[in-house]
């Protein structure tokens, strides 16, 4: 077995074994890159309501469960604090706050944001022990495919006749960069 059939059988075996990381540091690292734009972990939504506060209501549970039916969430009653004039009702998946005196309240729910949430608890490297050990394979082997890509294709496509073009400048621009944002 000659030495380019081993790098391809290498290279084929180690992108198919590592599909999945790939998928999952891909998405991840969008989303992180982009956290100034939006949250990629959670669907935060805030709205705005008024209700009618009942006059015969002294407050307390009783209150807080007859706002939350006004509004439709009654089922998600965790607990509620009074302040004064205002009172805050926590409930499954957010909270709802209200002015007692005007009936003017705003209510934020959060959720996960699906697939995101999850791929970013495994970007950040959360799970710890077995993940680390794993992600860790998955460098080394992000290492090895990038060697072994640049003797895949021979011939005026390969890495010594056109290849090393890109690879020139696939090392160029990150340098530029870090040069750039060094001496800002």
């Amino acid at each position: 077995m000659n030495i380019r059939r081993i790098n391809r059988a290498v290279h084929r075996d180690l992108g198919y074994f590592f599909f999945g990381m790939c998928i999952i540091y891909g998405l991840s690292g969008i989303a992180l890159n982009h956290r100034h734009h939006w949250n990629p972990n959670f669907i935060i939504r805030q709205e705005a309501f008024n209700v009618e506060v009942p006059s015969d209501a002294s407050g307390g549970q009783t209150l807080a469960l007859k706002i939350l039916e006004q509004i439709g969430e009654e089922n998600g009653y965790k607990t509620h604090l009074e302040s004064g004039d205002n009172m805050r009702i926590f409930i499954d998946g957010g909270t709802v706050n209200l002015n007692l005196r005007t009936g003017e309240g705003s209510m934020e729910t959060i959720r996960k944001r699906p697939v995101f949430n999850q791929v970013n608890f495994l970007h950040y490297n959360s799970p710890r022990r077995l993940w680390t050990w794993f992600a860790d394979l998955f460098a080394a082997g992000l290492i090895i495919l990038a060697i072994t890509g640049l003797f895949v294709l021979k011939g005026k496509n390969g890495f010594t006749q056109r290849g090393w073009y890109f690879v020139s400048t696939g090392i160029l621009i990150p340098l530029l960069l870090l040069y750039y944002y060094l001496s800002v």
